[in-house]
């Protein structure tokens, strides 16, 4: 029988650590039934103990999944453990993950432990955590830059304790492909209980080489788990992206000889509800989700292509989900095939008077364009996600005016606590305007490190998707929306990025 490679998604814990990609409830709830829908294997939820909201994303998301399994990271502590054990509770099937530094650089000035101290710890946590649940993934934090010696009497113990899962991560993006895959193979080697447990690995993107790494890790050392994000999601340069590692292992079965349950034809929206959910946006180059990854434009590849798909392509574009429904709905479109195209989008929504409200924006986007496409709709359900829960500020109007030669003015009408309140002001341009006409009123005082517009989908009617990233105090956070004018898309992403400041949840640093 061919061996299964299990597919071990970090988007909601890991990607959620890139700089301004904390994602509320409802959109941590809706990215987990898309990656179920995707058959994902386990979906690490959150980080139960770093705060009273990530330890109810958990639990909302363990109630809710079947699927999959349901996993917490955990520091190796019992406070930690017992928290993401709580969390974890309604799960079909759960997961703690334990992690605890094992390189000496870590253990010195992150842990300030001596290695002896880390081998006590890592031994009675997982003790304790086998006594909560029966899946145990564990976590030598840095472990790629970890001594050999050390990390074979960590594993040796944790795996004798009971941890069922090993994933030696490289935290900080250092390996070498054959390097890394050879690390891994040693250590199978070396430890007497390896064939104990799976093996997982956990690469960052910071010399370009996480997904490489990663397959180096399959390939050469064994591994049978891979962790990864969505569009390689994550702090600094991002983790490894699902979806090549998919897809590398489904186009070159005859060299990895491995099976994958990922429908891959799912992947494509997966995608873009992360982009838009979060508002990173996809390069055009981007392998396998990239607008420009199917797209021919050499006149000696095109006539290939024209010929017989396979002379320039390796992979169908329909199996990851491109093509299918381009144009989906219009104008005389009614609720029943909104309704039907949320679910296939894979977008659940909790009551009817959400759908009802979220048609109704829809029938007003249909007026303004001629066709709507998904990337619209996951748009328009974003923005719904974000006004529709009594938010502290909400957009009500803009009206704004430019020309030549004179400094723009802008008025913006907009909620405050559900109060309407009005801010004027002029600008360099009609955005710096508006913008500076809410700020007016709110009176933040953050810092703008951010501003990206993106083209929802072709054409000059299309809509604008603006995010906004804001600094203060310390947190930054990305807040996104979307119009066919441009200038209102950029007062509901400030707005947004407002909310998200607003919220003050307190996060602890986890691994990387």
């Amino acid at each position: 029988m061919t061996e299964k490679l299990i597919i071990f998604d970090t988007t909601l814990r890991d990607g959620e650590q890139s700089p301004g990609a904390s994602m509320t409830r409802d959109e941590k709830l809706r990215i987990a039934r898309q990656l179920e829908r995707l058959k994902v294997d386990v979906i690490e939820a959150g980080f139960a103990a770093s705060s009273n909201g990530d330890f109810e994303c958990v639990k909302a998301i363990a109630e809710v999944i079947k699927d999959a399994t349901i996993c917490s990271l955990a520091r190796a502590n019992d406070r930690d453990i017992s928290r993401a054990a709580e969390a974890l509770k309604p799960a079909a099937s759960g997961r703690l993950h334990l992690f605890l530094a094992t390189s000496a650089l870590h253990m010195e000035k992150k842990l300030r432990m001596t290695p002896d101290q880390v081998f006590e710890q890592a031994k009675l946590s997982v003790r304790f955590a086998r006594n909560l649940m029966g899946d145990i993934e564990f976590s030598p934090e840095d472990g790629y830059r970890s001594d050999p010696d050390f990390l074979c009497r960590v594993i040796e113990a944790v795996i004798a304790e009971g941890a069922t899962t090993i994933n030696v991560p490289d935290t900080v993006g250092y390996a070498i492909p054959e390097l890394y895959g050879n690390f891994i193979k040693n250590l199978r080697e070396r430890i007497p209980n390896s064939d104990k447990a799976v093996w997982s690995v956990h690469c960052h993107n910071d010399l370009g080489m996480a997904v490489a790494n990663s397959l180096a890790g399959v390939k050469i050392g064994g591994a049978r788990q891979v962790e990864c994000t969505i569009n390689g999601l994550g702090e600094r340069a991002g983790n490894c992206s699902l979806e090549e590692v998919v897809m590398a292992v489904k186009t070159r079965k005859d060299y990895f000889g491995l099976d994958i349950g990922i429908d891959t034809k799912h992947i494509l929206a997966t995608s873009r509800m992360v982009s838009q959910t979060t508002g990173f946006v996809i390069q055009p180059n981007k392998a396998v989700v990239g607008a420009n990854a199917f797209a021919h434009a050499s006149g000696i590849h095109q006539d290939g292509v024209l010929k017989a798909r396979d002379t320039y392509e390796i992979m169908r574009a329909e199996d990851v989900g491109w093509s299918a429904n381009k144009i989906v709905l219009g104008k005389l479109s009614g609720r029943n095939a909104f309704k039907q195209r949320l679910q296939e989008l894979g977008v659940a929504m909790e009551s009817e008077a959400e759908i009802n409200s979220a048609f109704v924006k829809f029938k007003d986007l249909a007026d303004r364009k001629s066709d709507i496409f998904d990337e619209d709709i996951l748009a328009l359900v974003s923005d719904e996600s974000v006004t529709h829960h009594n938010e502290q500020y909400g957009f009500v109007s803009l009206s704004q005016h430019s020309e030549t030669g004179e400094r723009p003015q802008a008025q913006v009408v907009f909620t405050v606590a559900g109060k309407e309140v009005k801010g004027q002001s002029d600008g360099n341009g009609p955005v710096d305007a508006s913008l500076k006409a809410i700020e007016s009123h709110v009176k933040s005082g953050a810092e703008m490190v951010l501003y990206s517009v993106n083209a929802i989908s072709g054409s000059t009617e299309s809509q604008g998707e603006v995010t906004v990233r804001l600094q203060n105090s310390g947190r930054v956070v990305n807040g996104v929306g979307s119009d066919p004018d441009i200038v209102v898309a950029s007062a509901k992403a400030y707005l947004s990025a407002l909310n998200k400041l607003q919220s003050k949840a307190d996060r602890v640093a986890a691994q990387g």
